[in-house]
């Protein structure tokens, strides 16, 4: 019995780590190409989830977590990026970030802000493994420390 709650923890693990991906580039897409919600839910839905990413497999997603996390940080995101930018270092604001490092903080925000159910740390390691997909080491690092201030301002009580 142990084994099998292990097993289905792992796989919502799992799904929702696709699904944390997934956002991000979904994210991305409407920051650079501008393409509507609506349209990119759809392609994320239909096809593109499960598709490679770069030497694995993005893996079956949650999906509706992944819609979530899209339509909160739309809905959020005037709250959340001065959050964001209280967080960087000074003189650099989320507008000089890179697209996709953007992406992937206002997810983690989102979650840190309007998804309590899920566990700051659980938050923060998620975000700095999908920048692995994207980037090296640096940055990695950079959404680690950037999460980190953010989640011990949002979510002061889970770091007492």
């Amino acid at each position: 019995m142990a084994e099998q709650v292990a097993k289905a923890s792992q796989a919502t693990l799992s799904a929702r780590t696709a699904a944390r991906l997934g956002a991000v580039q979904a994210l991305y897409q409407m920051d650079v190409v501008q393409s509507p919600l609506p349209d990119v839910l759809a392609e994320f839905g239909s096809w593109r989830l499960g598709n490679d990413f770069e030497d694995g497999q993005c893996g079956p997603a949650d999906f509706p977590f992944l819609r979530d996390v899209v339509t909160g940080v739309l809905r959020e995101q005037l709250r959340i990026d001065p959050m964001i930018n209280r967080a960087l270092a000074e003189g650099w604001s989320l507008k000089r970030l890179d697209s996709t490092l953007r992406a992937i903080l206002r997810a983690a925000t989102y979650e840190l802000t309007c998804r309590p159910d899920v566990p700051a740390r659980v938050v923060i390691n998620e975000y700095v493994e999908v920048t692995h997909a994207f980037f090296g080491d640096d940055e990695r690092r950079f959404v680690n420390g950037v999460l980190d201030r953010l989640a011990r301002n949002i979510r002061t009580t889970e770091f007492t």
